[in-house]
């Protein structure tokens, strides 16, 4: 099953192909994982990506599990690639070599499986066809299921259905509340032939210690602290230097300030619920209403039928869910009344 989708900001992917299991002699780790040893392995994994991307955690792991034979698969042991992400032009990290529908394809080597697993968040997060799963709750793994089925992510007429029956046989639906690892796939539960080799999994902790997480539009975001650096953010949060930047529309050259917002996942097109406009006060900008309410800048540009780079007016009313149509313009323009002179 092979999927190939063009995108105009990512590399070209194909992911699900079908993959041989190699021998368990031959293979550097010497363990064959069942479906309940990947799950303890791996989950911390999906959790982490999933407080950083917002796909549910129940999702990435049952399509690793499905694409990756549960982690056994020759990719997965040789390449820590767990998606079957092929190379293509536009890759210039490390290579292997695999028989998939043509013979010696190229294929995409991680360093450590939680880059494989970064790598899949983002080709959903910046894909376009995929946009509007975020609009769906974190915990509602049924509709993510049918709506990368819909969204075309894979051929198969049945790829919802083999998800949801992946979760819902492993009720992986628990890892969805960010809590992480349950007692029920705790390493000190399977037998030591499923237990993690040490090294073979990325040490992390998915707790955070210096800032605390706050979630508005469904979207994570921080409040920096005086002293913080994009740098050490990086690190606190597990994500890439270039993340930060996208994700809250800044420039390479930005500072951070005391009490600024800072989101960790991409913005949306539209506020929550219930947010129909914003009344400008003085003293703000475009920029930081979009951040008051986690819509993107040229979103909200767009639904006030503004020019990009210009600012709005103290009292203006901004429009945060629904496009401001020519009748809103006319409801909005004061009446001039004319008074007798006398």
């Amino acid at each position: 099953m092979t999927k190939k989708l063009l995108l105009p900001i990512i590399p070209l992917l194909i992911f699900g192909c079908k993959v041989q299991q190699v021998p368990v002699s031959n293979q550097n780790n010497n363990i064959l994982k069942s479906r309940k040893g990947y799950i303890a392995s791996y989950n911390d994994l999906a959790v982490k990506e999933m407080k950083r991307s917002g796909i549910p955690a129940s999702i990435t792991l049952a399509q690793a599990m499905l694409e990756s034979d549960n982690g056994n698969s020759t990719l997965a042991r040789k390449a820590n690639n767990h998606f079957g992400i092929k190379c293509h032009s536009s890759w210039n990290g490390p290579k292997v070599y695999h028989d998939d529908d043509r013979r010696n394809e190229c294929f995409r080597k991680y360093k450590s499986v939680y880059e494989s697993y970064i790598d899949h968040s983002s080709f959903i997060v910046n894909g376009n066809r995929y946009q509007f799963l975020f609009n769906y709750k974190a915990n509602d793994y049924k509709s993510w299921a049918k709506g990368l089925q819909k969204a075309g992510y894979a051929t198969s007429k049945t790829y919802a259905s083999m998800l949801i029956k992946i979760i819902e046989d492993n009720k992986l639906y628990l890892f969805d509340t960010g809590n992480g690892i349950s007692n029920t796939y705790s390493e000190e539960a399977q037998p030591d032939s499923l237990k993690i080799v040490p090294g073979d999994v990325d040490n992390f902790s998915i707790s955070i210690n210096k800032h605390k997480v706050y979630n508005k539009n469904r979207i994570d975001y921080i409040i920096v602290k005086k002293g913080d650096t994009f740098q050490d953010l990086t690190e606190e949060f597990g994500m890439l230097l270039f993340e930060l930047y996208k994700y809250n529309e800044l420039e390479q050259s930005a500072k951070l300030i005391d009490g600024q917002i800072l989101y960790l996942q991409p913005k949306r097109s539209k506020a929550g619920h219930g947010l129909e406009y914003h009344e400008v006060n003085e003293g703000e900008t475009m920029y930081l209403i979009s951040q008051m309410y986690g819509i993107k800048l040229n979103k909200l540009y767009e639904k006030n039928l503004m020019k990009k780079g210009s600012e709005p007016e103290v009292g203006q009313k901004l429009w945060l869910r629904k496009l401001k149509t020519q009748q809103d313009v006319i409801d909005e323009t004061p009446v001039i009344k004319e008074f007798d002179k006398e």
